[in-house]
């Protein structure tokens, strides 16, 4: 399988990553945050900066919950497998949730 991308995708891409570039750099004094804040805090006035902090930490929430939760479920996964993983290899109790046959646990062929 050939992995490398034909000249008229790489042209594309090579004028496309710079374009992407300069207008993340050239916008970025157009995204200071919310008029309101942004107001509030050219005045000086503490309450209106402890606002805008408490947005900050609950915006820094919601961004890291999604990751937190994907993160935990996957290590949870991760561990049952594991341990069913080592509990078939020693021989010891059959995998949570899975019954062993019929004629294994009466000791028939």
């Amino acid at each position: 399988m050939n992995t490398h991308l034909n000249p008229v995708a790489r042209r594309i891409l090579r004028g496309l990553l710079p374009a992407c570039v300069a207008l993340a750099v050239l916008s970025a004094a157009e995204a200071l945050g919310c008029p309101t804040c942004k107001d509030s805090l050219a005045d000086g006035d503490d309450t209106a900066a402890n606002l805008a902090r408490g947005y900050f930490y609950s915006i820094l929430l919601m961004l890291g919950m999604p990751f937190t939760l994907a993160s935990s479920f996957g290590l949870y996964m991760w561990r049952e497998l594991r341990r069913a993983r080592h509990q078939a290899e020693s021989g010891g109790a059959s995998a949570p949730g899975i019954r062993p046959p019929d004629h294994a646990r009466d000791g028939l062929p």
